[in-house]
């Protein structure tokens, strides 16, 4: 088994990304069929208007937004809008505190297009798992969340 994906970091590499210096990364990912999972939620250069606007730009590319939107609640309502309007989106909720927008994810975005992360959390992973069995999907959506959706979305 062989596990791929390309990570941005805009935030700890300084550019927007929604600049037009990662087209070309993007290029690539779609032409090999490589996701690619980008940072998201801090100002001014990762947040979720700005990687909606690149997925707008790479509709055949999937876009896996990391934290959705991260800690602050307006960051939170603009990756499930962002993801909502563009079907490249996928949002990985580690460090994203409120467990009931896992829930309108599944819900409103798509109950295979939001997943469990941990990226590099700053507590336990058990606390991430937590918002996930607290969040108040059925069985089958903790193991689309936990499970399916991550298989499913790096092809593995």
């Amino acid at each position: 088994m062989v596990f791929k994906a390309i990570k941005l970091q805009p935030l700890r590499h300084a550019y927007c990304a929604d600049s037009e210096i990662v087209d070309p990364i993007l290029d690539k990912a779609e032409e090999y069929g490589i996701p690619v999972c980008i940072h998201s939620g801090h100002p001014p250069y990762s947040l979720p208007w700005q990687i909606g606007l690149l997925a707008e730009r790479h509709p055949n590319c999937k876009v896996l937004m990391i934290h959705m939107g991260h800690g602050h609640g307006v960051y939170i309502d603009a990756a499930l809008k962002m993801a909502r309007r563009y079907p490249n989106i996928y949002l990985e909720m580690s460090g994203m505190p409120m467990h009931t927008k896992i829930k309108e994810a599944y819900d409103t975005v798509g109950h295979d297009r939001i997943m469990f992360g941990t990226d590099t959390p700053f507590h336990h992973p058990t606390v991430e798992m937590q918002k996930v069995l607290m969040c108040g999907v059925d069985e089958q959506g903790l193991e689309d969340i936990f499970y399916n959706n991550a298989k499913k979305f790096f092809d593995v």
